[in-house]
């Protein structure tokens, strides 16, 4: 079809010098004779099929011709004629190049930023987000955060849901301690109890004594030591939770409370409630005590300790990202020892 188009402009082309150098009496008499065929034309035809090229050929001679001789020279309309003109226009001017029209979208980085901040914020609007966005150097515009959150399903921050069970947990979580007794047998089968109490936010574990007679008194006393031994971090606490053993009495929660730390009672039977201090529990069997012998109350307090010791220092804990408790940033990192050159040698317990 192009090959086509080409080769009739071209014979047109050819024809226009011929034209130009004949008579203007010749031009006009053959005009005449051209229109009076084509009158005879239209009335034959009742349709007159195009090509490809005529429309061409049609549409470029029209800017030639003033439009008042329109309908004189051409067989179709003047309307017509403009459309084959438009098209032709619509086909050089496609802007195929321009390929993105309208602003370049948001980063995927950025959707899946602002869908965490309004996840682990629940009272932020999309104008507050915005702001947030702004300080890190993000420009976005908060009609866009909109249509983020809108798109994602978030509700707007006054109807939205409060927070999950797992950030109210997590928040609580940092003024929370947790007690309960772990008991262990000595060679001789006498039953030592051991009071423990880990907090919930760092994963700090306290052994508060051992004894074969655990009392009321004893328990109390045991209270007022690790009050002691907090000292200012005892402002931190709000809360403690422990099981409804006969052991915690009234004077026992009152040193607490002392400090505004209110009592919190597990359900009966149901150690899934005070989870991480079980969990504290049973590594302290899995890991000590089910692998030494225990003489007596004495061994026990002192390897205990050193256990605790080790799981404070030293032991990562998955819930604050692989830190011990008593960590407040990772590590730095140090360099690789050389197995090749150096060998490492293991060190008794100072408690074995």
């Amino acid at each position: 079809m192009p090959l086509s188009i080409v080769a009739a402009l071209v014979r047109d082309l050819i024809k226009v010098p011929a034209a130009v150098l004949r008579s203007r009496v010749a031009k006009d008499a053959e005009v005449l004779a051209l229109r009076h065929e084509n009158a005879v034309l239209r009335r034959q035809i009742a349709r007159v099929r195009y090509e490809s090229a005529d429309r061409i050929r049609s549409a470029v001679l029209s800017r030639l011709i003033p439009r008042g001789r329109w309908r004189q020279v051409f067989a179709v309309t003047p309307t017509t004629l403009l459309a084959w003109h438009r098209r032709l226009v619509s086909r050089k001017w496609t802007f195929t190049e321009r390929r993105h029209p309208g602003r370049p979208p948001t980063a995927p980085t950025v959707k899946q930023l602002i869908l965490r901040l309004v996840r682990e914020n629940s009272t932020w609007g999309h104008r507050r987000i915005q702001g947030e966005l702004a300080r890190l150097g993000y420009s976005v515009a908060p009609s866009t955060v909109w249509e983020i959150l809108r798109s994602a399903g978030v509700d707007p921050a006054p109807h939205r849901s409060g927070p999950p069970w797992r950030q109210s947990l997590t928040t609580q979580a940092h003024g929370t301690i947790a007690a309960d007794f772990l008991h262990l047998d000595t060679v001789v089968l006498e039953r030592l109890y051991a009071l423990v109490f880990i907090e919930h936010g760092t994963r700090r574990l306290h052994l508060a004594g051992v004894t074969v007679h655990p009392t009321a008194q004893w328990t109390v006393q045991q209270a007022r030591n690790l009050a002691m031994t907090l000292g200012c971090r005892m402002d931190s606490l709000r809360f403690l939770l422990w099981d409804r053993d006969a052991k915690y009495t009234d004077a026992f929660d009152a040193v607490f409370q002392a400090d505004d730390v209110q009592i919190l009672l597990s359900p009966p039977q149901a150690p899934r409630a005070n989870a991480i201090c079980e969990r504290a529990v049973g590594t302290l069997r899995r890991e000590l005590l089910d692998r030494i012998l225990i003489h007596n109350e004495v061994h026990a307090q002192a390897v205990l300790a050193e256990c605790i010791r080790h799981y404070n220092q030293h032991r990562p804990h998955q819930s604050r990202r692989q830190l011990s408790s008593d960590s407040t940033k990772p590590p730095v990192p140090t360099n690789v020892t050389d197995l090749q050159a150096r060998r490492i040698q293991r060190q008794p317990s100072s408690a074995a």
